[in-house]
């Protein structure tokens, strides 16, 4: 028709020059220029592990230490307290140790000022004191063993996270890291509270997540499998053999954790790099949860 324009699509040839053009032009990759490594670096922040004086706790807070943290351990027995403090000591890093009783509330609120007043701001909390009762099940388990383990293993993770949480949301930055189980997924016949606890953590974890990231606050968990601890000796004892033989042989890796192996994950999601991960739940577990 006169008069009309008519458009052809272009040629493969040419879409394909164009991309390649695209490709060739000058990027502004000034976001990028830090080093990976840096990603995970510590330094400046200031990290609280409660339980931090034994098993668990104490690799956590030693290995933040060493990636640059200032590090405050919370625990109730103050011979194991210092006994890690003065190897927090030998990292460099600058670190308190408090001797707090989790499942008395009272001393939640003087112990996290206490920490601020020391130390500065909390950019990270490791939730992860913790008791277990072996009482054998529901029907043999007290009401006053059911109530300790709560309090230790849930209340305390909700109250000592809504004290850091506040401080966090009002600087828009802060990191809680709570402390799971493989009992976060499967049941106990032995110790109902302490799986009833982990369970829950799960739950509590993705609810602070959805609450806390309009305040660039990252709340995520780990899930440790079966790591040799104190807490775990009773399974690991020849009254328990055949707990011990399925453990081991669920375990793909075909043997019990050590807490070292803890500390990447922990630093992981204490650090930068994890700025995009809210919510999750990570087994370190050497393949047990995948069975």
């Amino acid at each position: 028709m006169t008069g009309s324009l008519i458009l052809k699509p272009a040629r493969w040839e040419d879409r394909a020059l164009l991309y390649s053009l695209r490709l060739s032009a000058p990027v502004n990759r000034k976001e990028h220029k830090m080093h990976p490594m840096k990603l995970f670096d510590l330094n400046g922040r200031v990290v609280i592990v409660t339980g931090g004086n034994g098993g668990i706790g104490r690799s956590l807070a030693l290995g933040v230490a060493k990636a640059g943290a200032s590090v405050a351990i919370v625990g109730r027995n103050e011979e194991k307290n210092q006994q890690v403090l003065a190897e927090l000591g030998e990292t460099g890093s600058p670190a308190i140790a408090l001797r707090v009783d989790l499942s008395q509330r009272d001393q939640h609120g003087p112990a996290m000022q206490d920490i601020e007043r020391q130390m500065g701001p909390v950019d990270v909390l490791i939730n992860n004191a913790g008791i277990v009762s072996l009482s054998g099940g529901i029907l043999q388990e007290s009401a006053e063993d059911w109530d300790n383990v709560i309090e230790t293993q849930l209340n305390a993770v909700f109250l000592f996270s809504k004290l850091a949480a506040r401080s966090m949301a009002e600087r828009k930055t802060g990191k809680i890291i709570n402390i799971g189980s493989m009992y976060s997924y499967f049941g106990s016949a032995v110790a109902p509270s302490y799986s009833a606890a982990k369970g829950a953590i799960v739950q509590l974890t993705k609810s602070m997540a959805i609450e806390l990231a309009p305040y660039n606050v990252q709340v995520n968990a780990i899930a440790p499998g079966w790591f040799v601890t104190d807490m775990t000796a009773p399974v690991r004892s020849p009254e328990l053999k055949e707990m011990n033989d399925e453990i081991l042989s669920r375990t793909p890796a075909g043997r019990w954790g050590k807490t070292d192996e803890l500390v990447g994950t922990a630093i992981f999601l204490a650090s930068q790099a994890s700025d995009f991960v809210t919510g999750a739940m990570i087994p370190v577990d050497g393949g047990y949860s995948i069975r």
